[in-house]
């Protein structure tokens, strides 16, 4: 049975290699966790969304390009300056699209694991 399982494991890998699932997920996960929490940093979001530093800054400052973003600067308690990233109107609709379009290929990914699934699971049967 594991061996069905790492078959699948490298279905699930080469599916989400395919040229822009990341950035469509990332920047899906960026945009929802800045409408949960805008005073998150660049660093947190880093963390909560297991991409790079790097990437995050990089992706932040695509969105804020695009419109989808914008940055307000403030003092924190402890006299560093922060940032908010707050969703524009134009943010919100893109979120909402993106929504729509990760649920249909999380849906799709399923399907084709699912048949997978079961054309092993019938070849194992009939072995």
């Amino acid at each position: 049975m594991s061996f069905i399982f790492l078959i699948i494991l490298c279905k699930i890998v080469a599916l989400h290699s395919l040229n822009g699932v990341l950035n469509i997920n990332s920047k899906y996960e960026l945009l929802k966790s800045l409408e949960r929490d805008s005073n998150l940093t660049q660093r947190q979001l880093s963390k909560e969304l297991g991409i790079s530093l790097g990437k995050v800054n990089y992706c932040l400052q695509s969105l804020v390009e695009k419109g989808l973003v914008k940055i307000k600067n403030f003092k924190s308690s402890n006299s560093k300056a922060q940032y908010a990233y707050l969703l524009t109107p134009k943010g919100v609709e893109e979120k909402s699209r993106l929504t729509i379009e990760f649920l249909k290929t999380k849906t799709k990914e399923y399907e084709m694991l699912k048949n997978e699934v079961e054309k092993l699971t019938s070849r194992e049967k009939n072995s």
